[in-house]
């Protein structure tokens, strides 16, 4: 299998997962090169396969580049996790063409690009043989069903991937399942104390929103489910149920 964005953060944790599980896995990255070999070599230690494969999300030669590497490096491929995404802060007062195209390119355009890939790598006996068939994850965010106007260029391109992922289910059925799944705030972003990541991560119906090991497990079940096409996962302790004016990057303690 393949993870984008695999050195760190949730895209590490979604790949160790796997590897736990007994998966080999295509560690994807684009400048956090010491991070994805240590990725690798934890990996392996869990007795899988893995390779590190360096590509830049934004530049479709390098990201078509990545399936075929994946199976040249460790043989068939089935799964494939669009894990990684641009996340740059903007808004309708003052997003730019240049930053919207960049984020469109890493945050769309390179997932429907790989999900192509499998899709022309998947034996077409799978059309009758699901155990055969492929698989696309793609991570998308809860504030897709609690918008706020922040983040308004990731939040567009995550909103068209959402849609993307219910297209690509009907136009590349049934030799691939497509899938979303959306987590909560999981892990501290940049901007971001201790305090008040924590004082946001409670903010839920569940008293905390979604932890790596949630998404992880969400996503290999995502992977082995037959059944599922074409929709969408939440993982996050029912953050989306609490209306915020903001994005939980800026949440505090209660956002009312």
């Amino acid at each position: 299998m393949l993870v984008t964005g695999a050195a760190k953060r949730i895209g590490r944790g979604i790949a160790l997962g796997f590897a736990s599980r007994g998966w080999d896995v295509a560690v994807h990255y684009g400048e956090s090169e010491r991070e994805a070999h240590e990725t690798v070599a934890d990996i392996v230690a869990l007795g899988c396969r893995a390779v590190a494969l360096r590509a830049d999300l934004g530049v479709e030669t390098q990201v078509a580049r990545l399936v075929p590497a994946c199976i040249e490096a460790l043989g068939a491929l089935n799964c494939v996790v669009n894990s990684a995404s641009r996340f740059d802060e903007d808004t309708a007062k003052d997003f730019g063409y240049a930053k919207l195209l960049e984020m469109t390119a890493i945050n769309l355009a390179a997932p429907l690009t790989l999900a192509r890939a499998l899709y022309e790598t998947v034996p077409d006996a799978a059309a009758d043989d699901e155990t055969q068939r492929g698989v696309v994850i793609n991570v998308l965010d809860q504030k897709l069903y609690n918008m706020n106007p922040d983040y308004l260029s990731y939040t567009l391109t995550k909103a068209a991937l959402e849609n993307a992922t219910i297209a690509l289910a009907q136009a590349l059925a049934p030799k691939l399942r497509v899938v979303g799944l959306a987590p909560g705030l999981t892990v501290i972003s940049a901007g971001q104390t201790p305090a008040t990541f924590e004082a946001a991560h409670r903010v839920t119906p569940l008293g905390r929103s979604s932890r790596v090991e949630d998404v992880a497990d969400a996503a290999c079940y995502l992977a082995t489910a037959h059944g599922v096409t074409g929709t969408t996962l939440v993982v996050d302790g029912g953050q989306h149920l609490v209306p915020s004016p903001r994005d939980v990057m800026f949440m505090v303690g209660n956002p009312n």
